[in-house]
This record gives C-alpha cells, structure tokens and sequence, in this order.
C-alpha cells in the first residue's frame, strides 16, 4: 500500500507545476515504497527534462535524440536511492549501480536502465545525446550549471547543426537560465517532502 506522503508527493499541484511521471515509474516506485523525497526530486528532474527537450526539439530540430528515453532517464535516474537513502540528503554514488540493477531487476530494458548508472558519468565512452540531456536536466533543475557537461552538449548541438560553437552555445545557455529561473520553487517543493515515508 503506497504511503500518503508518497501519494503526496507522486500527485501534490506544485508550483511551478510539474507534469506527473509516466505510469510505469509511479507503478515501481508505489511498489518500492520510494522515499517521498525521491519521489519529488524525480518528478522536478523529470519536469526540466520535458522542458529541455521540447526547447531541443525548436531550437536544435536536426539534433537526433529520442524524447521518451531522455524522459523516462530523467524519472529514474535516481531510482537507486530508494537502496541508498542516505544519499538524499548527502553525498554518495552508491546509488547509481544500485538503481541500474533495481531497474534490470524489474525488467526494465538495459537502453532504459542505463541511465540511473550514467547520468553522473558523462566523459565515459559510449555516453550519447539522450545521456548528456539526462544529465543537464540533473543539474539545472536546481539552477546548477557544469561547465564540461554543457561543452559536451555544445559540441553534438555544432555536430548536428553545423553552426559555429559559441552561436550554439549561446542559444543552449539562454534555454538554461530560463529553465533555472524556477530552480529556487523546485527546491522548495521538494524540500516539503520528507525523505523517510
């Protein structure tokens, strides 16, 4: 039976509001017993995902990236602190092999899964586009800007486009700081769910 504060925080209006998560992570974190906190901070990364995709897909059409596996990436990045929930409110990495296997264990796809292993891992071989937008959506969420992450992003977005780097550059930080101008309001809705259920 899923906790009142977690129902709380999966369906609670927030402001500024947050789409809800797609069903299938609701489901698994109901049947995890997530951590409320979790549950919020999944639902504000998966919000700025959503944000960042659809300004990806106006400003940047010819950059290829599959919107669904960047969203779904951004729900469950974090998955693995259900395991790990001391590192909710405090350093640790403990979580991302962690969530990896909690996600494979619940046969979700290892395309899928991936993300809650890499999203703090972005100079490793192999990361792609979808990989590096989980990962900014990660950080701006609460206004956080990574300098090296973002560069990764400029140099696929001047790939893609064949536009000069710092026109590139420019657009992706004005999509950035809007997104992070809520960044304060998404911390506090979190903040307003406990971390034990």
């Amino acid at each position: 039976m899923t906790s009142d504060s977690l129902r709380r925080a999966l369906t609670a209006p927030a402001d500024p509001p947050l789409r809800p998560l797609p069903d299938q992570v609701v489901a698994l974190l109901e049947v995890l017993d997530a951590p409320p906190r979790l549950a919020a901070h999944l639902r504000a990364v998966h919000e700025v995902a959503a944000q960042l995709t659809d300004a990806m897909a106006r400003r940047f059409p010819q950059l290829p990236f599959d919107r669904e596996a960047v969203l779904f990436g951004a729900a469950t990045h974090d998955i693995g602190k259900v395991r790990h929930p001391e590192e909710l409110s405090g350093p640790g990495s403990a979580h991302e092999p962690a969530g990896y296997e909690l996600l494979l264990q619940h046969g979700v796809a290892e395309s899928s899964a991936r993300f809650a292993r890499d999203h703090a891992s972005w100079h490793q071989d192999g990361i792609d586009v979808d990989d590096l937008l989980v990962s900014v959506a990660d950080k701006v969420w609460k206004g956080k800007r990574v300098t090296d992450l973002e560069e990764l992003l400029v140099d696929r977005l001047a790939d893609a486009t064949g536009r000069e780097r710092w026109s590139v550059f420019l657009d992706l930080d004005d999509i950035l700081d809007e997104i992070a101008a809520d960044a304060d309001r998404r911390l506090a809705f979190q903040a307003t769910h406990p971390v034990r259920g």
